[in-house]
């Protein structure tokens, strides 16, 4: 019995877009937020930390203050107790403190669009601040985490070794007015059909559409 042959990349490109946007018409922003500023923390805070956890803290946080005028003048010891159950306390607590303080200072407590400028802000990494551009301003980004780096593997779309030779290949393979709504969408399939445990390449749906012939698992590389 002859079998089948793997999808080519193009192939698996369109029917990967076809079944996410089929599972996923509509991709909420998982993170509760009601501007820029309160998701830019609440990203901040999801490092290391599930979604759930962070918008079980945030509101005790957003009671504190919600806004970079009022958490610029709040002890740096108060936000840590509050924002402890998301881990790296000490290290997030200090970065709310002092970015928001800078937004005071620099940006008349206005978030700015760029990736740039956001990046230079403390705590905000790569991923941190291209989620605030993609989902706070609709500016075309595409936030990769380990998570979308591992499923990019499984699904033949790069084989880089870290999360920014995965970005380059994602943005090259997808058209740049999907990105922001694929991050997501990838995400939630994630979560949902493709977790680090329940699935190993072999396992989901488009995993085994992608490669039907695939016996072994597919190891992800990281750096």
């Amino acid at each position: 019995m002859t079998s089948t042959a793997n999808p080519t990349k193009a192939q698996r490109v369109e029917k990967i877009l076809h079944e996410l946007e089929r599972l996923y018409p509509e991709t909420p922003v998982p993170l509760d937020h009601k501007d820029p500023y309160t998701l830019l923390v609440a990203v901040l805070l999801s490092a290391q930390c599930t979604d759930e956890r962070v918008n079980k803290v945030t509101p005790a946080l957003w009671q504190l203050a919600d806004n970079p005028f009022d958490m610029a003048r709040v002890p740096v010891e108060k936000i840590r107790e509050v924002v402890r159950p998301c881990g790296l306390a000490p290290k997030k607590s200090q970065a709310i403190s002092d970015l928001s303080k800078i937004l005071v200072e620099k940006y008349q407590g206005e978030v700015p669009r760029s990736l740039d400028l956001l990046e230079e802000l403390p705590g905000v990494g790569h991923k941190t601040a291209s989620v605030v551009i993609a989902q706070a301003f609709g500016v075309p980004a595409f936030p990769v985490d380990t998570h979308i780096h591992r499923l990019a593997q499984r699904w033949g779309l790069t084989s880089g070794k870290n999360v920014v030779q995965t970005e380059k290949d994602l943005k090259r393979l997808f058209p740049e007015q999907r990105w922001n709504k694929l991050h997501l969408q990838i995400i939630f399939y994630g979560r949902e059909y493709c977790t680090a445990r329940g699935c190993d390449g072999t396992v989901c749906p488009l995993c085994r559409w992608c490669y039907p012939n695939r016996k072994r698992a597919k190891l992800t590389k990281k750096q």
